[in-house]
């Protein structure tokens, strides 16, 4: 069995989680124009922007490079989290699980946090562990934060 792990951060953000919560439900289509940097395009492959179980092919840029990533989507609104599974894509060629929760939790009327967290497993030991899609979806959060708040 090839190695695996869980990574867990948290990204402090500002406004409400509710706000937050919807703009990674059911609004992933505004990403490009909000952080155009990172995300290029989503577009839904199958069921609709904010189902449960929809699945969405997002086009991006990692480490310079355009990657593709097509996700299944689990839904929890109770906890305002999203879960993305990863079904295809490049992230998918050296990883057999990646599977990302990002959940927002209200601190106080002002403060949130998001809580990103990955679990992974690689398909070899000889594939590279997934810190630096860690790094990239925090950045994302953290990017996001000054859009959802204009909005």
């Amino acid at each position: 069995m090839a190695t695996s792990g869980t990574y867990v951060t948290e990204v402090p953000l500002k406004g409400s989680a509710e706000k937050h919560y919807k703009r990674w439900k059911s609004e992933n289509h505004l990403f490009p124009d909000a952080i155009g940097h990172h995300i290029q395009g989503v577009t839904v492959h199958e069921g609709d922007w904010d189902s449960h179980g929809s699945i969405k092919i997002w086009n991006y840029t990692f480490d310079g490079k355009p990657e593709v990533f097509k996700e299944r989507r689990e839904i929890d609104d109770e906890n305002n989290a999203v879960t993305v599974r990863g079904l295809e894509g490049h992230v998918m060629e050296t990883l057999k699980v990646y599977d990302t929760t990002i959940q927002f939790i209200q601190k106080s009327p002002d403060d949130i946090v998001c809580k990103i967290t990955m679990i992974w497993e690689k398909r070899t030991d000889d594939s590279p562990e997934p810190s630096n899609y860690m790094k990239f979806v925090k950045s994302m959060v953290a990017d996001m934060d000054n859009h959802v708040l204009k909005a």
